[in-house]
């Protein structure tokens, strides 16, 4: 990740720039505000600003006027409610904006969570950097046997090599025909808005991606899972080591009611108090079909063949 001097001062800049403020703020995420934190080999994701903390989301559900009002141990517990009963409403309360640095076929899988605010770096006004993204050798896979949309086994050696020196070779000629376009040789040149079409996916683009605690929430669940695209993974990654510093009663109760938990479909919970009762029970009996059966059994411990 290449940073320009009058980047790196910027960044120094904003850090040194202290505000009196009344309104809620995070010790945590202060201390991480305009800070570069590294993702891939040219990507990054840095807090620009975010609104509330945890005692925003205790307020918004009480209605109260502001902090003090309860001990903190009676917020963390209605946090802890609130994300076991689903009331997402309150975690909306919170708002963070993140400046982040990331792959072209990246960004793509992340504008499906569309309940954001996205501005991105725009290609049709400014010329694009030269940097792509290229994997190291030991994420690199062959395709899943088993799933369409995942990775297999890990190439290695000499056919890793191969793969890595055509994603580099082909950056470059793409780059550098980029560049020839756009300059014609002193004539005129191709429009920048035509001239990108010739850019591959691992070219790294910017944006500004603002969204609310829930919805963000949502995002980490999704993203930040073994089933995920490594790619997008790292930086649920990272915004999830940010998000904890930013509301820890909140972070908390979603690493306990969301993330490292587990949801049951009715027959999945009667299958549970079946076993409860000394029952025995199997894929035949259980009303599931064979992958919710596997994946019961996998939650459960429980041999599923």
């Amino acid at each position: 990740m290449s940073l320009s001097e009058e980047q790196k001062e910027d960044i120094k800049n904003q850090r040194n720039n202290f505000n009196k403020t009344r309104r809620s703020i995070s010790e945590g995420m202060e201390e991480n505000l305009y800070l570069i934190h590294k993702v891939l080999d040219h990507g990054f994701v840095r807090v620009i600003d975010y609104m509330g903390n945890d005692t925003s989301i205790v307020q918004a559900a009480r209605v109260s006027y502001g902090e003090g009002t309860k001990k903190s141990r009676d917020d963390k517990s209605l946090i802890f409610y609130l994300m076991r009963h689903w009331h997402s409403t309150p975690f909306e309360m919170c708002e963070i904006k993140l400046h982040v640095k990331l792959p072209v076929f990246v960004a793509r899988q992340w504008i499906r969570h569309r309940t954001a605010n996205v501005n991105e770096y725009s290609a049709r006004y400014s010329i694009l950097d030269n940097e792509f993204y290229i994997p190291k050798s030991e994420n690199l896979a062959s395709q899943s046997s088993s799933n369409n949309q995942g990775r297999g086994d890990v190439l290695e050696g000499e056919e890793a090599n191969k793969v890595i020196q055509i994603l580099k070779s082909d950056s470059l000629r793409s780059y550098k025909s980029y560049e020839k376009m756009l300059s014609q040789e002193n004539k005129k040149g191709l429009a920048r808005e035509l001239a990108r079409m010739n850019l591959p996916t691992n070219i790294y683009t910017q944006w500004y991606w603002k969204t609310d605690l829930h919805n963000l929430f949502n995002f980490i669940r999704l993203r930040n899972d073994l089933h995920a695209q490594y790619e997008i993974r790292v930086y649920a990654e990272k915004i999830a080591e940010l998000v904890k510093k930013w509301v820890p009663f909140a972070f908390e109760a979603f690493e306990q009611y969301q993330l490292n938990s587990s949801h049951l479909s009715s027959n999945g919970l009667s299958c549970i108090k079946r076993l409860i009762k000394g029952e025995d029970i199997s894929q035949d009996n259980s009303g599931m079909g064979k992958r919710e059966w596997k994946e019961f059994c996998e939650i459960i411990g429980k041999d599923h063949k």
